[in-house]
């Protein structure tokens, strides 16, 4: 027993590294204050609640506010404009020997990212990147999936959650990074049983949005995830520790100690994952020096929105007051209140004399249409500085009526957001790195996969991690040149398109049929057309024009052959072969009635041979 108690405090990660890991949790947690701040007002104002946030600003207003939905507008429709853009990876080898490898991979990660239903996590994150300017991704291993074979996991990380070294560009740059969740008690000692007992407050909190429900905390904890990286010789491994309060739930280091206390042979990398990268990836709109995170359209067009809803809160109340008339009474007035604000009551009696100061009405001054001309010029400079233009939007100024005006006009206004969409596909190239090196950790055993093979055909395909473990070089003379690992370049293009897109696509390809571009024997001229125009799906379209131009020509040549060979073996058939393949119908014909008529012939004589033969001596025998 006391040896196996020094074989715990001998552990690298005890109580004394956890106190350690929550102090650099709490230092990094006070560095992100003000990213903190900016992501929940974000999300108030999202919530169409920004007076809360404005009120301090405003006190002087009081009463009514007008709360506008511009700037909501424009997240929605920045987010149509990443949706439409939606991406599909298309892996490609970097080594001729990994073509085959790259192919089955280009078909097998969209069937993952399917699993873990991308496309809503991809929405919610995009989301996330438009109000607050910073969607996070966590790729990881999730030991309980398919049934305890284990399979990648892919989620939406709420940016509260997560901690980073202050003033790092790069995550991958921070020595340390926290993933922190909460969790009910009773879970956790049902799965941790040596929890029992020690949770009796919630710990390290994080900062929470502003929920509608009323979210408490009671009966729960905080379940911290520690990343950190270890120099090891000459690779970097990623360690990983779980833990609640003062509790070890799970460690790399420790069960790394333990096997090796035990004789176990502990492999080269002992951290969590082999690409030794936190398995983060953070997609920002509008990058900040020194933070991985972002700002976003709520950030950027705020103070428009506001300057928007003070003057909509005045007109609304300019109005109010215009339409309905006040009026100053003398305090010996003789006008009876009650008759003259019942409007259905047509006498109104008075006391006396009825002078003209008894009763006055409250001067009303409308406002100019000057102001209502500022409010419109305030709505377009919001849209300007957002880039939702009217153009973006479908509509164009009168006068434009050209097609190819207004689709110049629509190019040239969703530039900004062509530009998002492209930081997304670079972080969505990450996240497919991330889910190979997974797959070359985890896939040892075969999986099943159903892909959309060639022309839409479905196939049920097998597959592991064989061929992306490092493959042998050979050797020269006899030095053996060691081992590579397959490696391979990740191209994103968007899986979805507008249906403005698509209708120009196929107006496209009518065109080119309708100029013969799909001819076979036109293809040298298509393809010197092609190669000046830039249209999506080009290369693909080249290579398969050039295929089918070289069928052409060898097609061709094998005729010539077959021609040549008819003419001198059955000369009475070439006529017709030549027929076919020129496609004379005409020509055609004549030699099938030719041929016909040399074949009847041929068998008029043999029967006329026979038949002189049976009169002579010996014959038709």
């Amino acid at each position: 027993m006391e040896k196996l108690m020094d074989q715990v405090t001998a552990l690298p990660v005890d109580e004394r590294r956890l106190a350690e890991f929550t102090r650099v949790l709490h230092k990094y947690k006070a560095g992100k204050a003000s990213v903190e701040r900016r992501t929940v007002a974000a999300e108030n104002w999202w919530k169409l609640r920004n007076t809360a946030e404005e009120r301090k600003s405003t006190e002087g207003i009081g009463g009514f506010q007008a709360v506008s939905g511009w700037l909501h507008n424009v997240i929605v429709s920045k987010h149509a404009d990443a949706m439409d853009a939606f991406p599909e990876p298309n892996i490609l080898p970097r080594e001729p020997d990994d073509r085959p490898e790259a192919s089955i991979l280009s078909k097998i990660i969209p069937v993952i990212l399917e699993h873990n239903e991308f496309e809503r996590v991809y929405s919610e994150c995009m989301w996330q990147k438009l109000k607050t300017g910073t969607g996070v991704y966590k790729i990881c291993w999730d030991p309980e999936k398919a049934d305890g074979l284990g399979d990648i996991s892919i989620e939406r990380v709420d940016l509260l959650n997560v901690f980073w070294e202050p003033g790092v560009q790069d995550i991958q740059d921070s020595r340390y990074f926290f993933h922190t969740t909460m969790e009910d008690n009773d879970s956790l000692t049902e799965q941790y049983p040596q929890l029992k007992g020690s949770l009796k407050n919630p710990g390290f909190a994080a900062t929470r949005f502003v929920y509608d429900d009323a979210v408490s905390t009671e009966g729960k904890t905080t379940v911290i995830d520690v990343y950190y990286k270890k120099r090891e010789g000459m690779t970097t491994v990623l360690h990983y520790c779980k833990y609640a309060g003062n509790t070890v739930l799970y460690a790399t280091e420790n069960e790394a100690a333990a096997r090796a206390m035990e004789g176990e042979a502990v492999p080269g990398s002992a951290g969590i994952y082999d690409h030794g990268q936190y398995p983060f990836v953070f997609d920002s709109l509008f990058p900040v020096e020194g933070s991985p995170c972002g700002y976003g359209f709520i950030d950027l067009c705020r103070n428009s929105q506001t300057q928007i809803d003070l003057m909509q809160t005045a007109f609304l109340k300019n109005t109010m007051v215009g339409s309905m008339p006040r009026y100053f009474q003398r305090a010996d007035g003789a006008v009876n209140e009650e008759e003259f604000l019942n409007l259905s009551n047509p006498i109104v009696h008075v006391s006396g004399n009825l002078g003209e100061d008894s009763l006055r009405t409250v001067d009303y001054r409308p406002l100019s249409g000057n102001y209502l001309e500022m409010r419109r010029s305030l709505i377009n400079e919001l849209r300007e500085t957002s880039g939702n233009t009217e153009t973006s939007t479908g509509l164009v100024n009168a006068g434009v009526t050209a097609a190819s005006a207004i689709a110049a006009l629509q190019e040239a206004s969703g530039k900004g957001s062509r530009d998002a969409t492209r930081a997304s596909y670079r972080v969505y190239a990450r996240i497919v790195g991330l889910c190979i090196e997974l797959i070359r950790q985890f896939y040892d055993l075969p999986r099943q996969f159903r892909i959309t093979g060639r022309l839409g055909i479905e196939q049920f395909v097998s597959y592991d991690n064989r061929g992306l473990q490092p493959q042998p070089l050979g050797m020269i003379g006899d030095v053996d040149l060691g081992l590579r690992q397959p490696v391979f370049d990740i191209r994103v293009i968007p899986q979805k398109s507008s249906s403005y897109t698509r209708l120009t696509q196929n107006e496209l390809a009518l065109q080119f049929y309708q100029m013969g571009f799909f001819a076979p024997g036109q293809a040298d001229q298509a393809l010197a057309c092609m190669s000046m125009m830039e249209f999506e799906g080009k290369d693909e379209l080249m290579q398969q024009l050039a295929y089918n131009g070289t069928m052409q020509r060898e097609l061709a040549m094998f005729q010539q052959y077959a021609l040549a060979l008819t003419q001198k073996y059955e000369p009475e058939r070439a006529e017709a072969l030549m027929a076919g393949i020129t496609g004379d119908k005409s020509v055609a014909a004549h030699a099938r009635v030719k041929a016909r008529t040399a074949g009847e012939t041929t068998r008029l004589e043999r029967v006329r041979a026979k038949t002189g033969s049976v009169a002579q001596p010996g014959g038709g025998r």
